[in-house]
């Protein structure tokens, strides 16, 4: 999507948040009313066509009518390389569901899931199969917070 804002939605009709990675990706979806966000899975990516199964699945099951697609951005706001990896993600994602896609960015969602589990005593592994999910959580509690900041200082590497 352009930076014109986002995309007219039904009013009712669930968001999922997605942590892009090319190994494992988080999965955060909203109640139908777009109140809470709550971590759904991480889904470690296999192939290409079994990925594209399990997102068709995932948007029709959901009922998922946008995906917010984490864009990782430096601290001065420019784009890296793992944003252009995201973005053709979330190119090929709206592409393959017909459901929009806008980027938000990600900075900080990770070091605050790592924070928030760091003191619950639970070991690593444990921890390395909640950070994603929770990350893509918190990016998706951010876009319902202040939705207008979508794309917001993002340039699109794809333009």
């Amino acid at each position: 999507m352009s930076a014109g804002g986002p995309p007219e939605l039904p009013e009712v009709g669930r968001i999922a948040g997605i942590d892009f990675g090319t190994v494992r990706i988080g999965i955060a979806i909203t109640d139908p009313q777009r109140i809470l966000a709550s971590p759904l899975e991480n889904y470690n990516r296999r192939s290409p066509k079994l990925d594209r199964q399990y997102f068709e699945q995932l948007a029709r099951e959901e009922r998922i009518v946008l995906f917010v697609v984490g864009v990782p951005v430096h601290m001065s706001g420019a784009e890296s390389g793992k944003s252009g990896e995201a973005r053709k993600f979330g190119k090929w994602l709206g592409e393959l569901t017909g459901i929009p896609v806008i980027y938000y960015d990600e900075r900080f969602t990770t070091s605050i899931a790592k924070d928030m589990l760091a003191g619950l005593g639970i070991t690593k592994q444990k921890k390395k199969a909640m950070i994603d999910k929770l990350a893509a959580q918190i990016l998706l509690t951010a876009y319902l917070e202040n939705p207008a900041r979508a794309d917001a200082g993002l340039e699109a590497l794809d333009d």
